[in-house]
């Protein structure tokens, strides 16, 4: 059993390479082989996003507090409000991020895979981001 205290693990800023705008990660956990899953809170401040990304096993998001938007490539752009739940198939390009005018907080759960677990791509335009 291991137990990971609240406030252990630092926060990081989110890296410019992968989200546009003010984000923090705080991890939760990244569970030990032979398990695979990985899990934390992201925090969007108001009009941070995600650049558009997919996941090899997927990736599932909790809504926990705030406003925010997500998006799978070729559908609409999504409102999510706290304890909304959105599953993003294995490989589907998407982003995700806060509202315009609002803050957002998710947990994410992830499940790692042999290969790179995550594939980052080009950021969300300002146009994507609004729907136009």
């Amino acid at each position: 059993m291991e137990i990971k205290r609240n406030g252990s693990q630092p926060s990081r800023k989110g890296p410019a390479e992968w989200f546009t705008g003010n984000v923090r990660v705080d991890p939760l956990f990244d569970a030990p082989a032979p398990a695979r899953t990985a899990c934390g809170y992201v925090t969007f401040e108001p009009g941070a996003r995600t650049a558009w990304h997919a996941h090899a096993k997927g990736q599932t998001l909790i809504v926990t507090a705030g406003c925010g938007r997500v998006q799978r490539w070729g559908g609409p752009v999504e409102k999510i409000h706290p304890g909304d739940v959105v599953w993003f198939e294995p490989g589907e390009k998407h982003w995700h991020g806060a509202a315009p005018d609002k803050a957002m907080t998710h947990i994410y759960v992830v499940e790692r895979a042999e290969e790179d677990s995550t594939g980052w791509m080009e950021h969300v335009s300002d146009e994507q981001y609004l729907g136009n």
